[in-house]
């Protein structure tokens, strides 16, 4: 059994073997099967470790699987059949650079980043920028546009004004006064991206932008390119939960991954999807939240009504050429809810999947694009 597994904790190797039986009952082999979990932001990074330490089996003889840190998260690269003459401390230092050279342009944490020093400029005129963050915001315009303004870039303000940012949380709920106030401050409508000359601008000197909902999966992308410039034709890249799958694994399989039953008690497999030359990213609710008087508060925040969501959507799985529009995509059916985000999935033509709370139990629902891609995998 590989080396992380018998390094884990007590408490991590008695999910493994939960998860390890599941994935048995589920036909999935431990050296074909890589577990990911669902949850995003703050407890994503202890969901991923958990789930891996019970199926990261995907690592054998014939793979080479190489991990760091980035983006406030952990990413991990793993390289099946690998070229004999592969250097791997050289690919891993190519691949940090590369990952350090997006956090340079599109993190928020960094106050000298592109992205942070476009934030903390008051100018309403255009701002020139790299033509690669011009054409990230481009696209997550683009999709907060197609999906009736559920992904917003700028939704920093109320994300922190519930508690779900950086800022300590507080002991009791946004006034509505206070809400009104945070939503004046967003709205990607007040946002314009031009890519020639690339350069962004804000209709208001406060508009705040955050790409953690689509960066993460952009970061994904790249590695893969880098990848697949260097000849390596079987790989599976992951950052925080994103992930592309390109080639096979070490047996010869497409990559396969565990969706996550969306379960804030417990880690189980819900469905095994095999990734092949896809992308894929998962939105779940049910790992960030906090209670309040009996009710419960979602981190996952409606652009348009500046609250928590409150649908029984509790989980979106997005495939796709793009991790980084699987990502977004995931964030925004989220949003919309069970009925409206499958609608428009399947009109879309999104490869999708849309775990719904009903009760005590779970419904998923996938569109035709998700069968499709899912069975060609298979």
């Amino acid at each position: 059994m590989h080396s992380y597994f018998m390094n884990s904790s007590p408490a991590q190797r008695v999910v493994a073997a939960s998860l390890w039986r599941r994935c048995r009952r589920d036909g999935a082999s431990q050296q074909s099967l890589t577990v990911y979990g669902a949850a995003r932001l703050s407890l994503l990074s202890l969901c991923v470790v958990a789930l891996a330490a019970g199926c990261d089996g995907a690592v054998g003889p014939d793979v080479v699987a190489l991990r760091g840190s980035t983006m406030g998260t952990s990413y991990s690269v793993q390289l099946a059949e690998a070229p004999a003459s592969l250097d791997k401390d050289a690919l891993q230092r190519r691949i940090d650079l590369l990952l350090a050279e997006v956090n340079g342009l599109m993190s928020t944490y960094q106050p000298d980043s592109e992205l942070s020093r476009f934030n903390a400029n008051p100018s309403t005129d255009w701002v020139p920028v790299s033509a690669e963050l011009a054409r990230l915001v481009a696209e997550a315009q683009t999709i907060g546009t197609a999906s009736g303004d559920a992904f917003d870039v700028t939704v920093g303000p109320l994300v922190n004004l519930w508690g779900f940012g950086p800022e300590v949380k507080a002991d009791e709920l946004p006034s509505q006064a206070a809400i009104d106030a945070a939503l004046v401050r967003t709205g990607h409508a007040k946002l314009q991206a031009r890519l020639d000359p690339p350069a962004l601008r804000k209709q208001q000197p406060d508009l705040y932008l955050d790409l953690s909902a689509i960066a993460k999966g952009y970061g994904v992308d790249r590695v893969a390119e880098l990848l697949a410039e260097a000849g390596i034709a079987n790989a599976l890249v992951e950052i925080g939960g994103e992930l592309y799958g390109h080639g096979h694994n070490g047996r010869g399989e497409p990559w396969r991954i565990a969706v996550e039953k969306p379960d804030p008690l417990a880690r189980r497999v819900f469905r095994v999807v095999p990734l092949l030359d896809r992308g894929m990213a998962t939105s779940g609710d049910y790992r960030n939240f906090f209670e309040l008087d009996g009710r419960r508060y979602s981190h996952t925040i409606d652009p348009t009504t500046g609250r928590p969501v409150t649908h029984a959507l509790a989980s979106v799985t997005v495939l796709g050429e793009s991790t980084a529009r699987a990502d977004a995509w995931a964030t925004a059916l989220l949003v919309l809810g069970p009925e409206r985000g499958f609608a428009l999935a399947q009109g879309l033509g999104l490869a999708a999947l849309l775990i719904e709370r009903d009760g005590d139990a779970l419904l998923a629902r996938s569109t035709d694009a998700f069968d499709t891609v899912v069975g060609e995998g298979s």
